[in-house]
């Protein structure tokens, strides 16, 4: 089975997978054996025994070039998909490896939009200090019985240990917090020593990463306010993978837009690759997690940084 970052990934890669399949089938067809009736047989000189004989060569699709409106150049093409350029093996394919595999004709990958966006499964520890002023950086929020990540104040030790928005966290220092509200958490991190907090953090269970290509104008094709997804285009990348309104953009490409201006979003998605990769959560959710915070808080001093890979 396999699992693709976006839907035109899927469809790019069933159509390449016809296009290589039909090319090998042309090149293994060989004229039958014609018997003469009646004249003797006709052997071919040595110039026509040598000349190669002549493969049909059959074309599904007019072109990959312009494909669900998007703009696949022949370097994207040969670097992701070079079995469309290059001939058909005369052997049989070898079969993929059983289990999932993930193929990326368009996205790539290696595709860094795609890596820093990724929400793992499991459980992961990290281990945080306090600042000269005895802070971590960090307001959390209670949400069904479970304590999550509010607030990542940039350059701030949360932020240098890899603790991002929607994080859960299960355990501080050995102690299970679950059923705890904000104020006990805060109160309990406040009293932690400066060095060797220890968190484990289950990665953004309300969040979920979608990925999409851009077309030929640039656009993905939705449309947000404060951060919040309201309309969707159709025909475009967002209606074909699933974008929802009613969801809060997180992050874009594995960056950080909470609190962002809806300009300053729109510009990262601009400035990136032609393949963007969108975190969100519900807007519910969302609201219950940011309730009671400043905006001026969440605009000015949230981590927006990068995550490092």
């Amino acid at each position: 089975m396999s699992l693709y970052p976006s839907l035109e990934d899927m469809k790019v890669d069933q159509m390449a997978k016809a296009q290589v399949q039909a090319n090998a089938q042309a090149a293994a067809i060989q004229a039958p054996p014609q018997y003469p009736t009646q004249a003797p047989p006709q052997y071919p000189t040595q110039a026509q025994a040598q000349a190669p004989m002549p493969v049909a060569q059959f074309s599904l699709y007019p072109s990959l070039t312009d494909y669900m409106g998007l703009s696949l150049t022949p370097e994207e093409v040969r670097a992701n998909m070079p079995q469309v350029l290059e001939p058909p093996p005369s052997q049989a394919v070898v079969p993929r490896p059983p289990g999932t595999v993930v193929a990326a004709p368009i996205t790539g990958s290696n595709n860094m939009g795609v890596m820093r966006s990724e929400i793992k499964q499991g459980v992961r520890q990290l281990v945080c200090c306090k600042d000269a002023s005895g802070k971590i950086g960090l307001r959390v929020r209670h949400v069904n019985k479970g304590v999550f990540v509010a607030f990542v104040h940039k350059d701030s030790p949360a932020a240098l240990a890899g603790l991002r928005f929607g994080d859960q966290i299960l355990q501080i220092n050995d102690e299970v917090v679950a059923g705890w509200e904000m104020d006990k958490t805060m109160k309990y991190l406040k009293k932690c020593p400066p060095n060797g907090i220890v968190f484990a953090v289950r990665d953004r269970p309300f969040e979920r990463t979608i990925t999409m290509q851009k077309d030929s104008s640039n656009h993905i094709g939705f449309v947000f306010k404060n951060g919040k997804i309201t309309a969707i285009a159709k025909d475009t990348s967002a209606a074909r993978n699933g974008v929802l309104i009613e969801h809060q953009l997180i992050e874009v490409n594995g960056q950080n837009v909470v609190g962002l201006k809806d300009k300053e979003i729109a510009e990262i998605i601009g400035a990136g690759s032609q393949t963007v990769t969108i975190t969100i959560m519900p807007s519910y959710v969302y609201n219950h997690i940011v309730k009671n915070m400043s905006d001026s808080l969440v605009k000015k001093m949230m981590d927006h940084s990068i995550p490092d890979l």
